[in-house]
């Protein structure tokens, strides 16, 4: 009794120890967090800055530890904007979304299997991205980076995702690769002068769940709060003298049944060589363990993180948005206009001389000088007149252009870009092409920023696919001639994660340079065969080149059929390949387990066949000794050994010939599990099917 009283209190002891360690890991955690939001705090007020200018709502500034509206120091006075960041922004943004790179993978060697496990890495990519939209995710991503100057991606593992299975009468999800943008708002990492991800030993991703959502995927009871979250809202007035409107801008509101989730992510050390992953949600510890994912170089775990920026700052984790560089500009034109305007209102409203006594003037006052107001004087005095202010000074216009002018040098964006206006004279098309190129200078840093965030994104792809994909998993892609490529892989196919790219610079890639480059390529014969004629493939693709769409494809309804006919036997076929190779790995089984069977059978065998030879030499020895003349007792005595001998060995050979039906059954055996591994059926199910029509 004494020993289970013990028990208990080592068990509720041991229980003490481990919510004690949970309680302070939860505190540490949560005060390193405090900490890094103290520290990045000044890069946020920042980027709040940018996306209320970029909203317009350009009447606020950073005053300490917040944003402040700036007020009117008179009523009359203008508070108007003139946005030319926002053009600038999507100018920006349209230029850098043709930054679409086509991903291939480098084989790890010039070997068949490398080069052909190189092809299906591609393949992956290439119905990856389809499948996820990746263009969209960049697209969004460049949106906040431009806007901020830095964004990220998280690429994780989804248990939830892929083809579900139902066996049993139970649904199992083979799992997929998921690709999200993470706003910098949620990124916390231990240090803001690191140059990249690369340099940090660790980083926070902290983020506002509903309670519901925590349950969900953390599986954990955990009671909601208001918490502060950034939004827009659109309260924030402006206007002039009896003219208002509101402006969107970035404010902080509050949500409910909110749990503020702080994942740290610990970089892998000596000794620590998983690394670390630590997420809190709310109060409670949910997860305390090594990174789940070895996305890194060699098979090594590392964050579910990629970087991208607009701009570079040196010796800086955070990039440098182009609206950061904007704003004095904004604010200086903003000025500029509304002072203009409030001259230009003071010469239409003009300046009433009255003579002292001679009107009322409240009347004058608020009603100001209404078109057909009847202006009552005193008889006898001086007639009421306009003081004329003259004309608005050139002074205005000349800032005005200057400023104009300093926006276009500063941002990078020309006219060009912005209103497709050509300098006049300007006619010729290398020149025109040499505009383009120069225009596409100031935005090459940023394009190679994306770029270089595709790439990583594809690694950690293949990385993850390599690490979770155990099981064959069948996926499609378009192939070259328009037509639907099915194919079957498994992590272990993938050898090579060295993502390169095809093309060089897409930004200069238009649809005039294209279709310009595709007349160039046809009259130098680049594009036909020996016989001088365009192959129908080749057809197809200089009209998709072109912008035109598949035209072969849209105007013969029965190559569809044909494709659709097509589609079907390509399943077949690849039925037909998984069953052969369910065979070739039967067969290696069976080998395998024959070989087994052989060497276990001479084993036993040989070791019975060799006390069967001693056995016989024995009794050959003992017949020789009982010849000799020896007495009645001697001989009755060696005709009891030899008798003993006999049988010893006439058992010896019965177990040899039990030990040979031992093995005779366990080949029977062995022949009938390969004969039920052949006859297996091979079930088919549909996933996904298709149905289209020309319209």
């Amino acid at each position: 009794m004494k020993k289970k009283g013990n028990e208990k209190i080592g068990k509720e002891r041991e229980k003490s120890i481990a919510e004690r360690f949970a309680e302070e890991l939860v505190e540490e955690i949560k005060e390193d967090f405090k900490e890094r939001q103290q520290a990045r705090r000044p890069y946020e007020l920042s980027w709040q800055l940018n996306m209320n200018f970029l909203a317009g709502n350009q009447y606020c500034s950073v005053a300490g530890d917040s944003l402040v509206e700036d007020e009117k120091t008179f009523e009359w006075q203008e508070k108007q904007v003139f946005n030319h960041i926002a053009p600038v922004y999507e100018t920006r943004l349209a230029k850098l979304s043709r930054v679409r790179p086509k991903m291939t993978v480098r084989p790890f060697t010039d070997e068949d299997k490398d080069v052909n496990s190189a092809k299906l890495a591609k393949k992956i990519l290439e119905s990856c991205s389809e499948k996820l939209s990746v263009n969209g995710i960049i697209d969004k991503g460049t949106m906040w980076s431009e806007a901020c100057g830095t964004v990220f991606y998280k690429i994780v593992w989804d248990k939830e995702k892929g083809v579900k299975i139902k066996s049993d009468d139970k649904v199992y999800t083979c799992g997929d690769v998921s690709v999200s943008v993470v706003p910098p708002f949620e990124i916390y990492p231990d240090s803001s002068v690191c140059a990249d991800l690369d340099e940090c030993k660790s980083i926070i991703h902290a983020k506002a769940y509903s309670s519901a959502e925590v349950k969900e995927i953390w599986g954990a009871d955990v009671k909601g709060e208001e918490l502060k979250v950034f939004s827009l809202d659109g309260g924030v007035s402006m206007g002039g003298r009896s003219y208002n409107k509101t402006a969107p801008g970035v404010t902080e509101q509050v949500k409910k049944d909110a749990v503020l989730v702080i994942e740290r992510y610990t970089r892998p050390t000596k000794q620590n060589p998983d690394g670390e992953l630590t997420v809190v949600a709310g109060d409670v510890l949910v997860y305390s363990g090594p990174l789940p994912y070895r996305n890194g170089t060699d098979g090594e775990r590392d964050f579910p993180f990629v970087r991208q920026v607009s701009i570079l700052w040196a010796g800086c984790f955070w990039g440098v948005s182009m609206i950061e560089r904007l704003v004095p500009l904004q604010r200086a034109y903003n000025a500029v206009k509304c002072r203009k305007h409030e001259f230009l209102n003071r010469i239409s409203m003009g300046v009433l001389a009255v003579e002292d006594g001679s009107i009322d003037t409240d009347l004058v006052d608020g009603e100001w000088l209404t078109p057909g107001k009847v202006l009552v004087y005193r008889q006898g005095a001086n007639l009421p007149r306009l003081l004329s202010s003259g004309s608005v000074p050139d002074d205005f216009n000349l800032e005005e252009q200057r400023l104009l002018a300093e926006f276009l040098q500063v941002s990078g964006v020309s006219e060009f870009m912005r209103n497709s206006k050509t300098q006049t004279g300007l006619t010729s098309g290398v020149a025109l092409q040499l505009l383009i190129e120069q225009d596409d200078t100031r935005l090459a840093v940023s394009a190679e920023q994306i770029r270089g965030a595709i790439k990583t994104v594809g690694q950690h792809i293949l990385r993850l696919y390599k690490q979770f994909a155990t099981a064959a998993r069948l996926e499609k892609v378009v192939g070259d001639n328009g037509s639907i490529e099915v194919f079957y892989f498994s992590g272990s196919d993938i050898s090579s994660d060295d993502v390169v790219f095809e093309t060089e610079n897409d930004l200069n890639e238009t649809p005039a340079s294209r279709k310009s480059m595709v007349m160039d390529l046809l009259n130098a014969g680049l594009l036909s065969d020996e016989t001088g004629r365009v192959s129908p493939t080749n057809k197809v693709k200089i009209l998709e080149m072109m912008g035109f769409g598949n035209w072969e494809t849209a105007q013969n309804l029965n190559q569809l059929h044909v494709k659709k006919a097509s589609l079907e036997e390509i399943f077949e076929s690849q039925k037909a390949e998984i069953l052969r190779q369910n065979a070739q790995n039967a067969e290696k089984e069976f080998d395998a387990e024959v070989e087994k069977l052989e060497s276990w059978s001479n084993d036993r065998k040989n070791a019975l066949e060799i006390k069967l030879k001693e056995m016989d030499k024995k009794i050959r020895e003992l017949k020789k000794t009982s010849r000799q003349p020896h007495t009645l007792e001697e001989k009755i005595e060696l005709q009891r050994q030899q008798k003993t001998l006999d049988t010893e060995r006439m058992n010896m050979r019965r177990k040899l010939f039990e030990a040979q039906d031992a093995i005779d059954a366990e080949r029977d055996k062995l022949i009938k599990n390969a004969e039920k591994s052949l006859q297996k059926p091979v079930k088919s199910q549909i996933i996904f099917a298709i149905d289209w029509r020309i319209v």
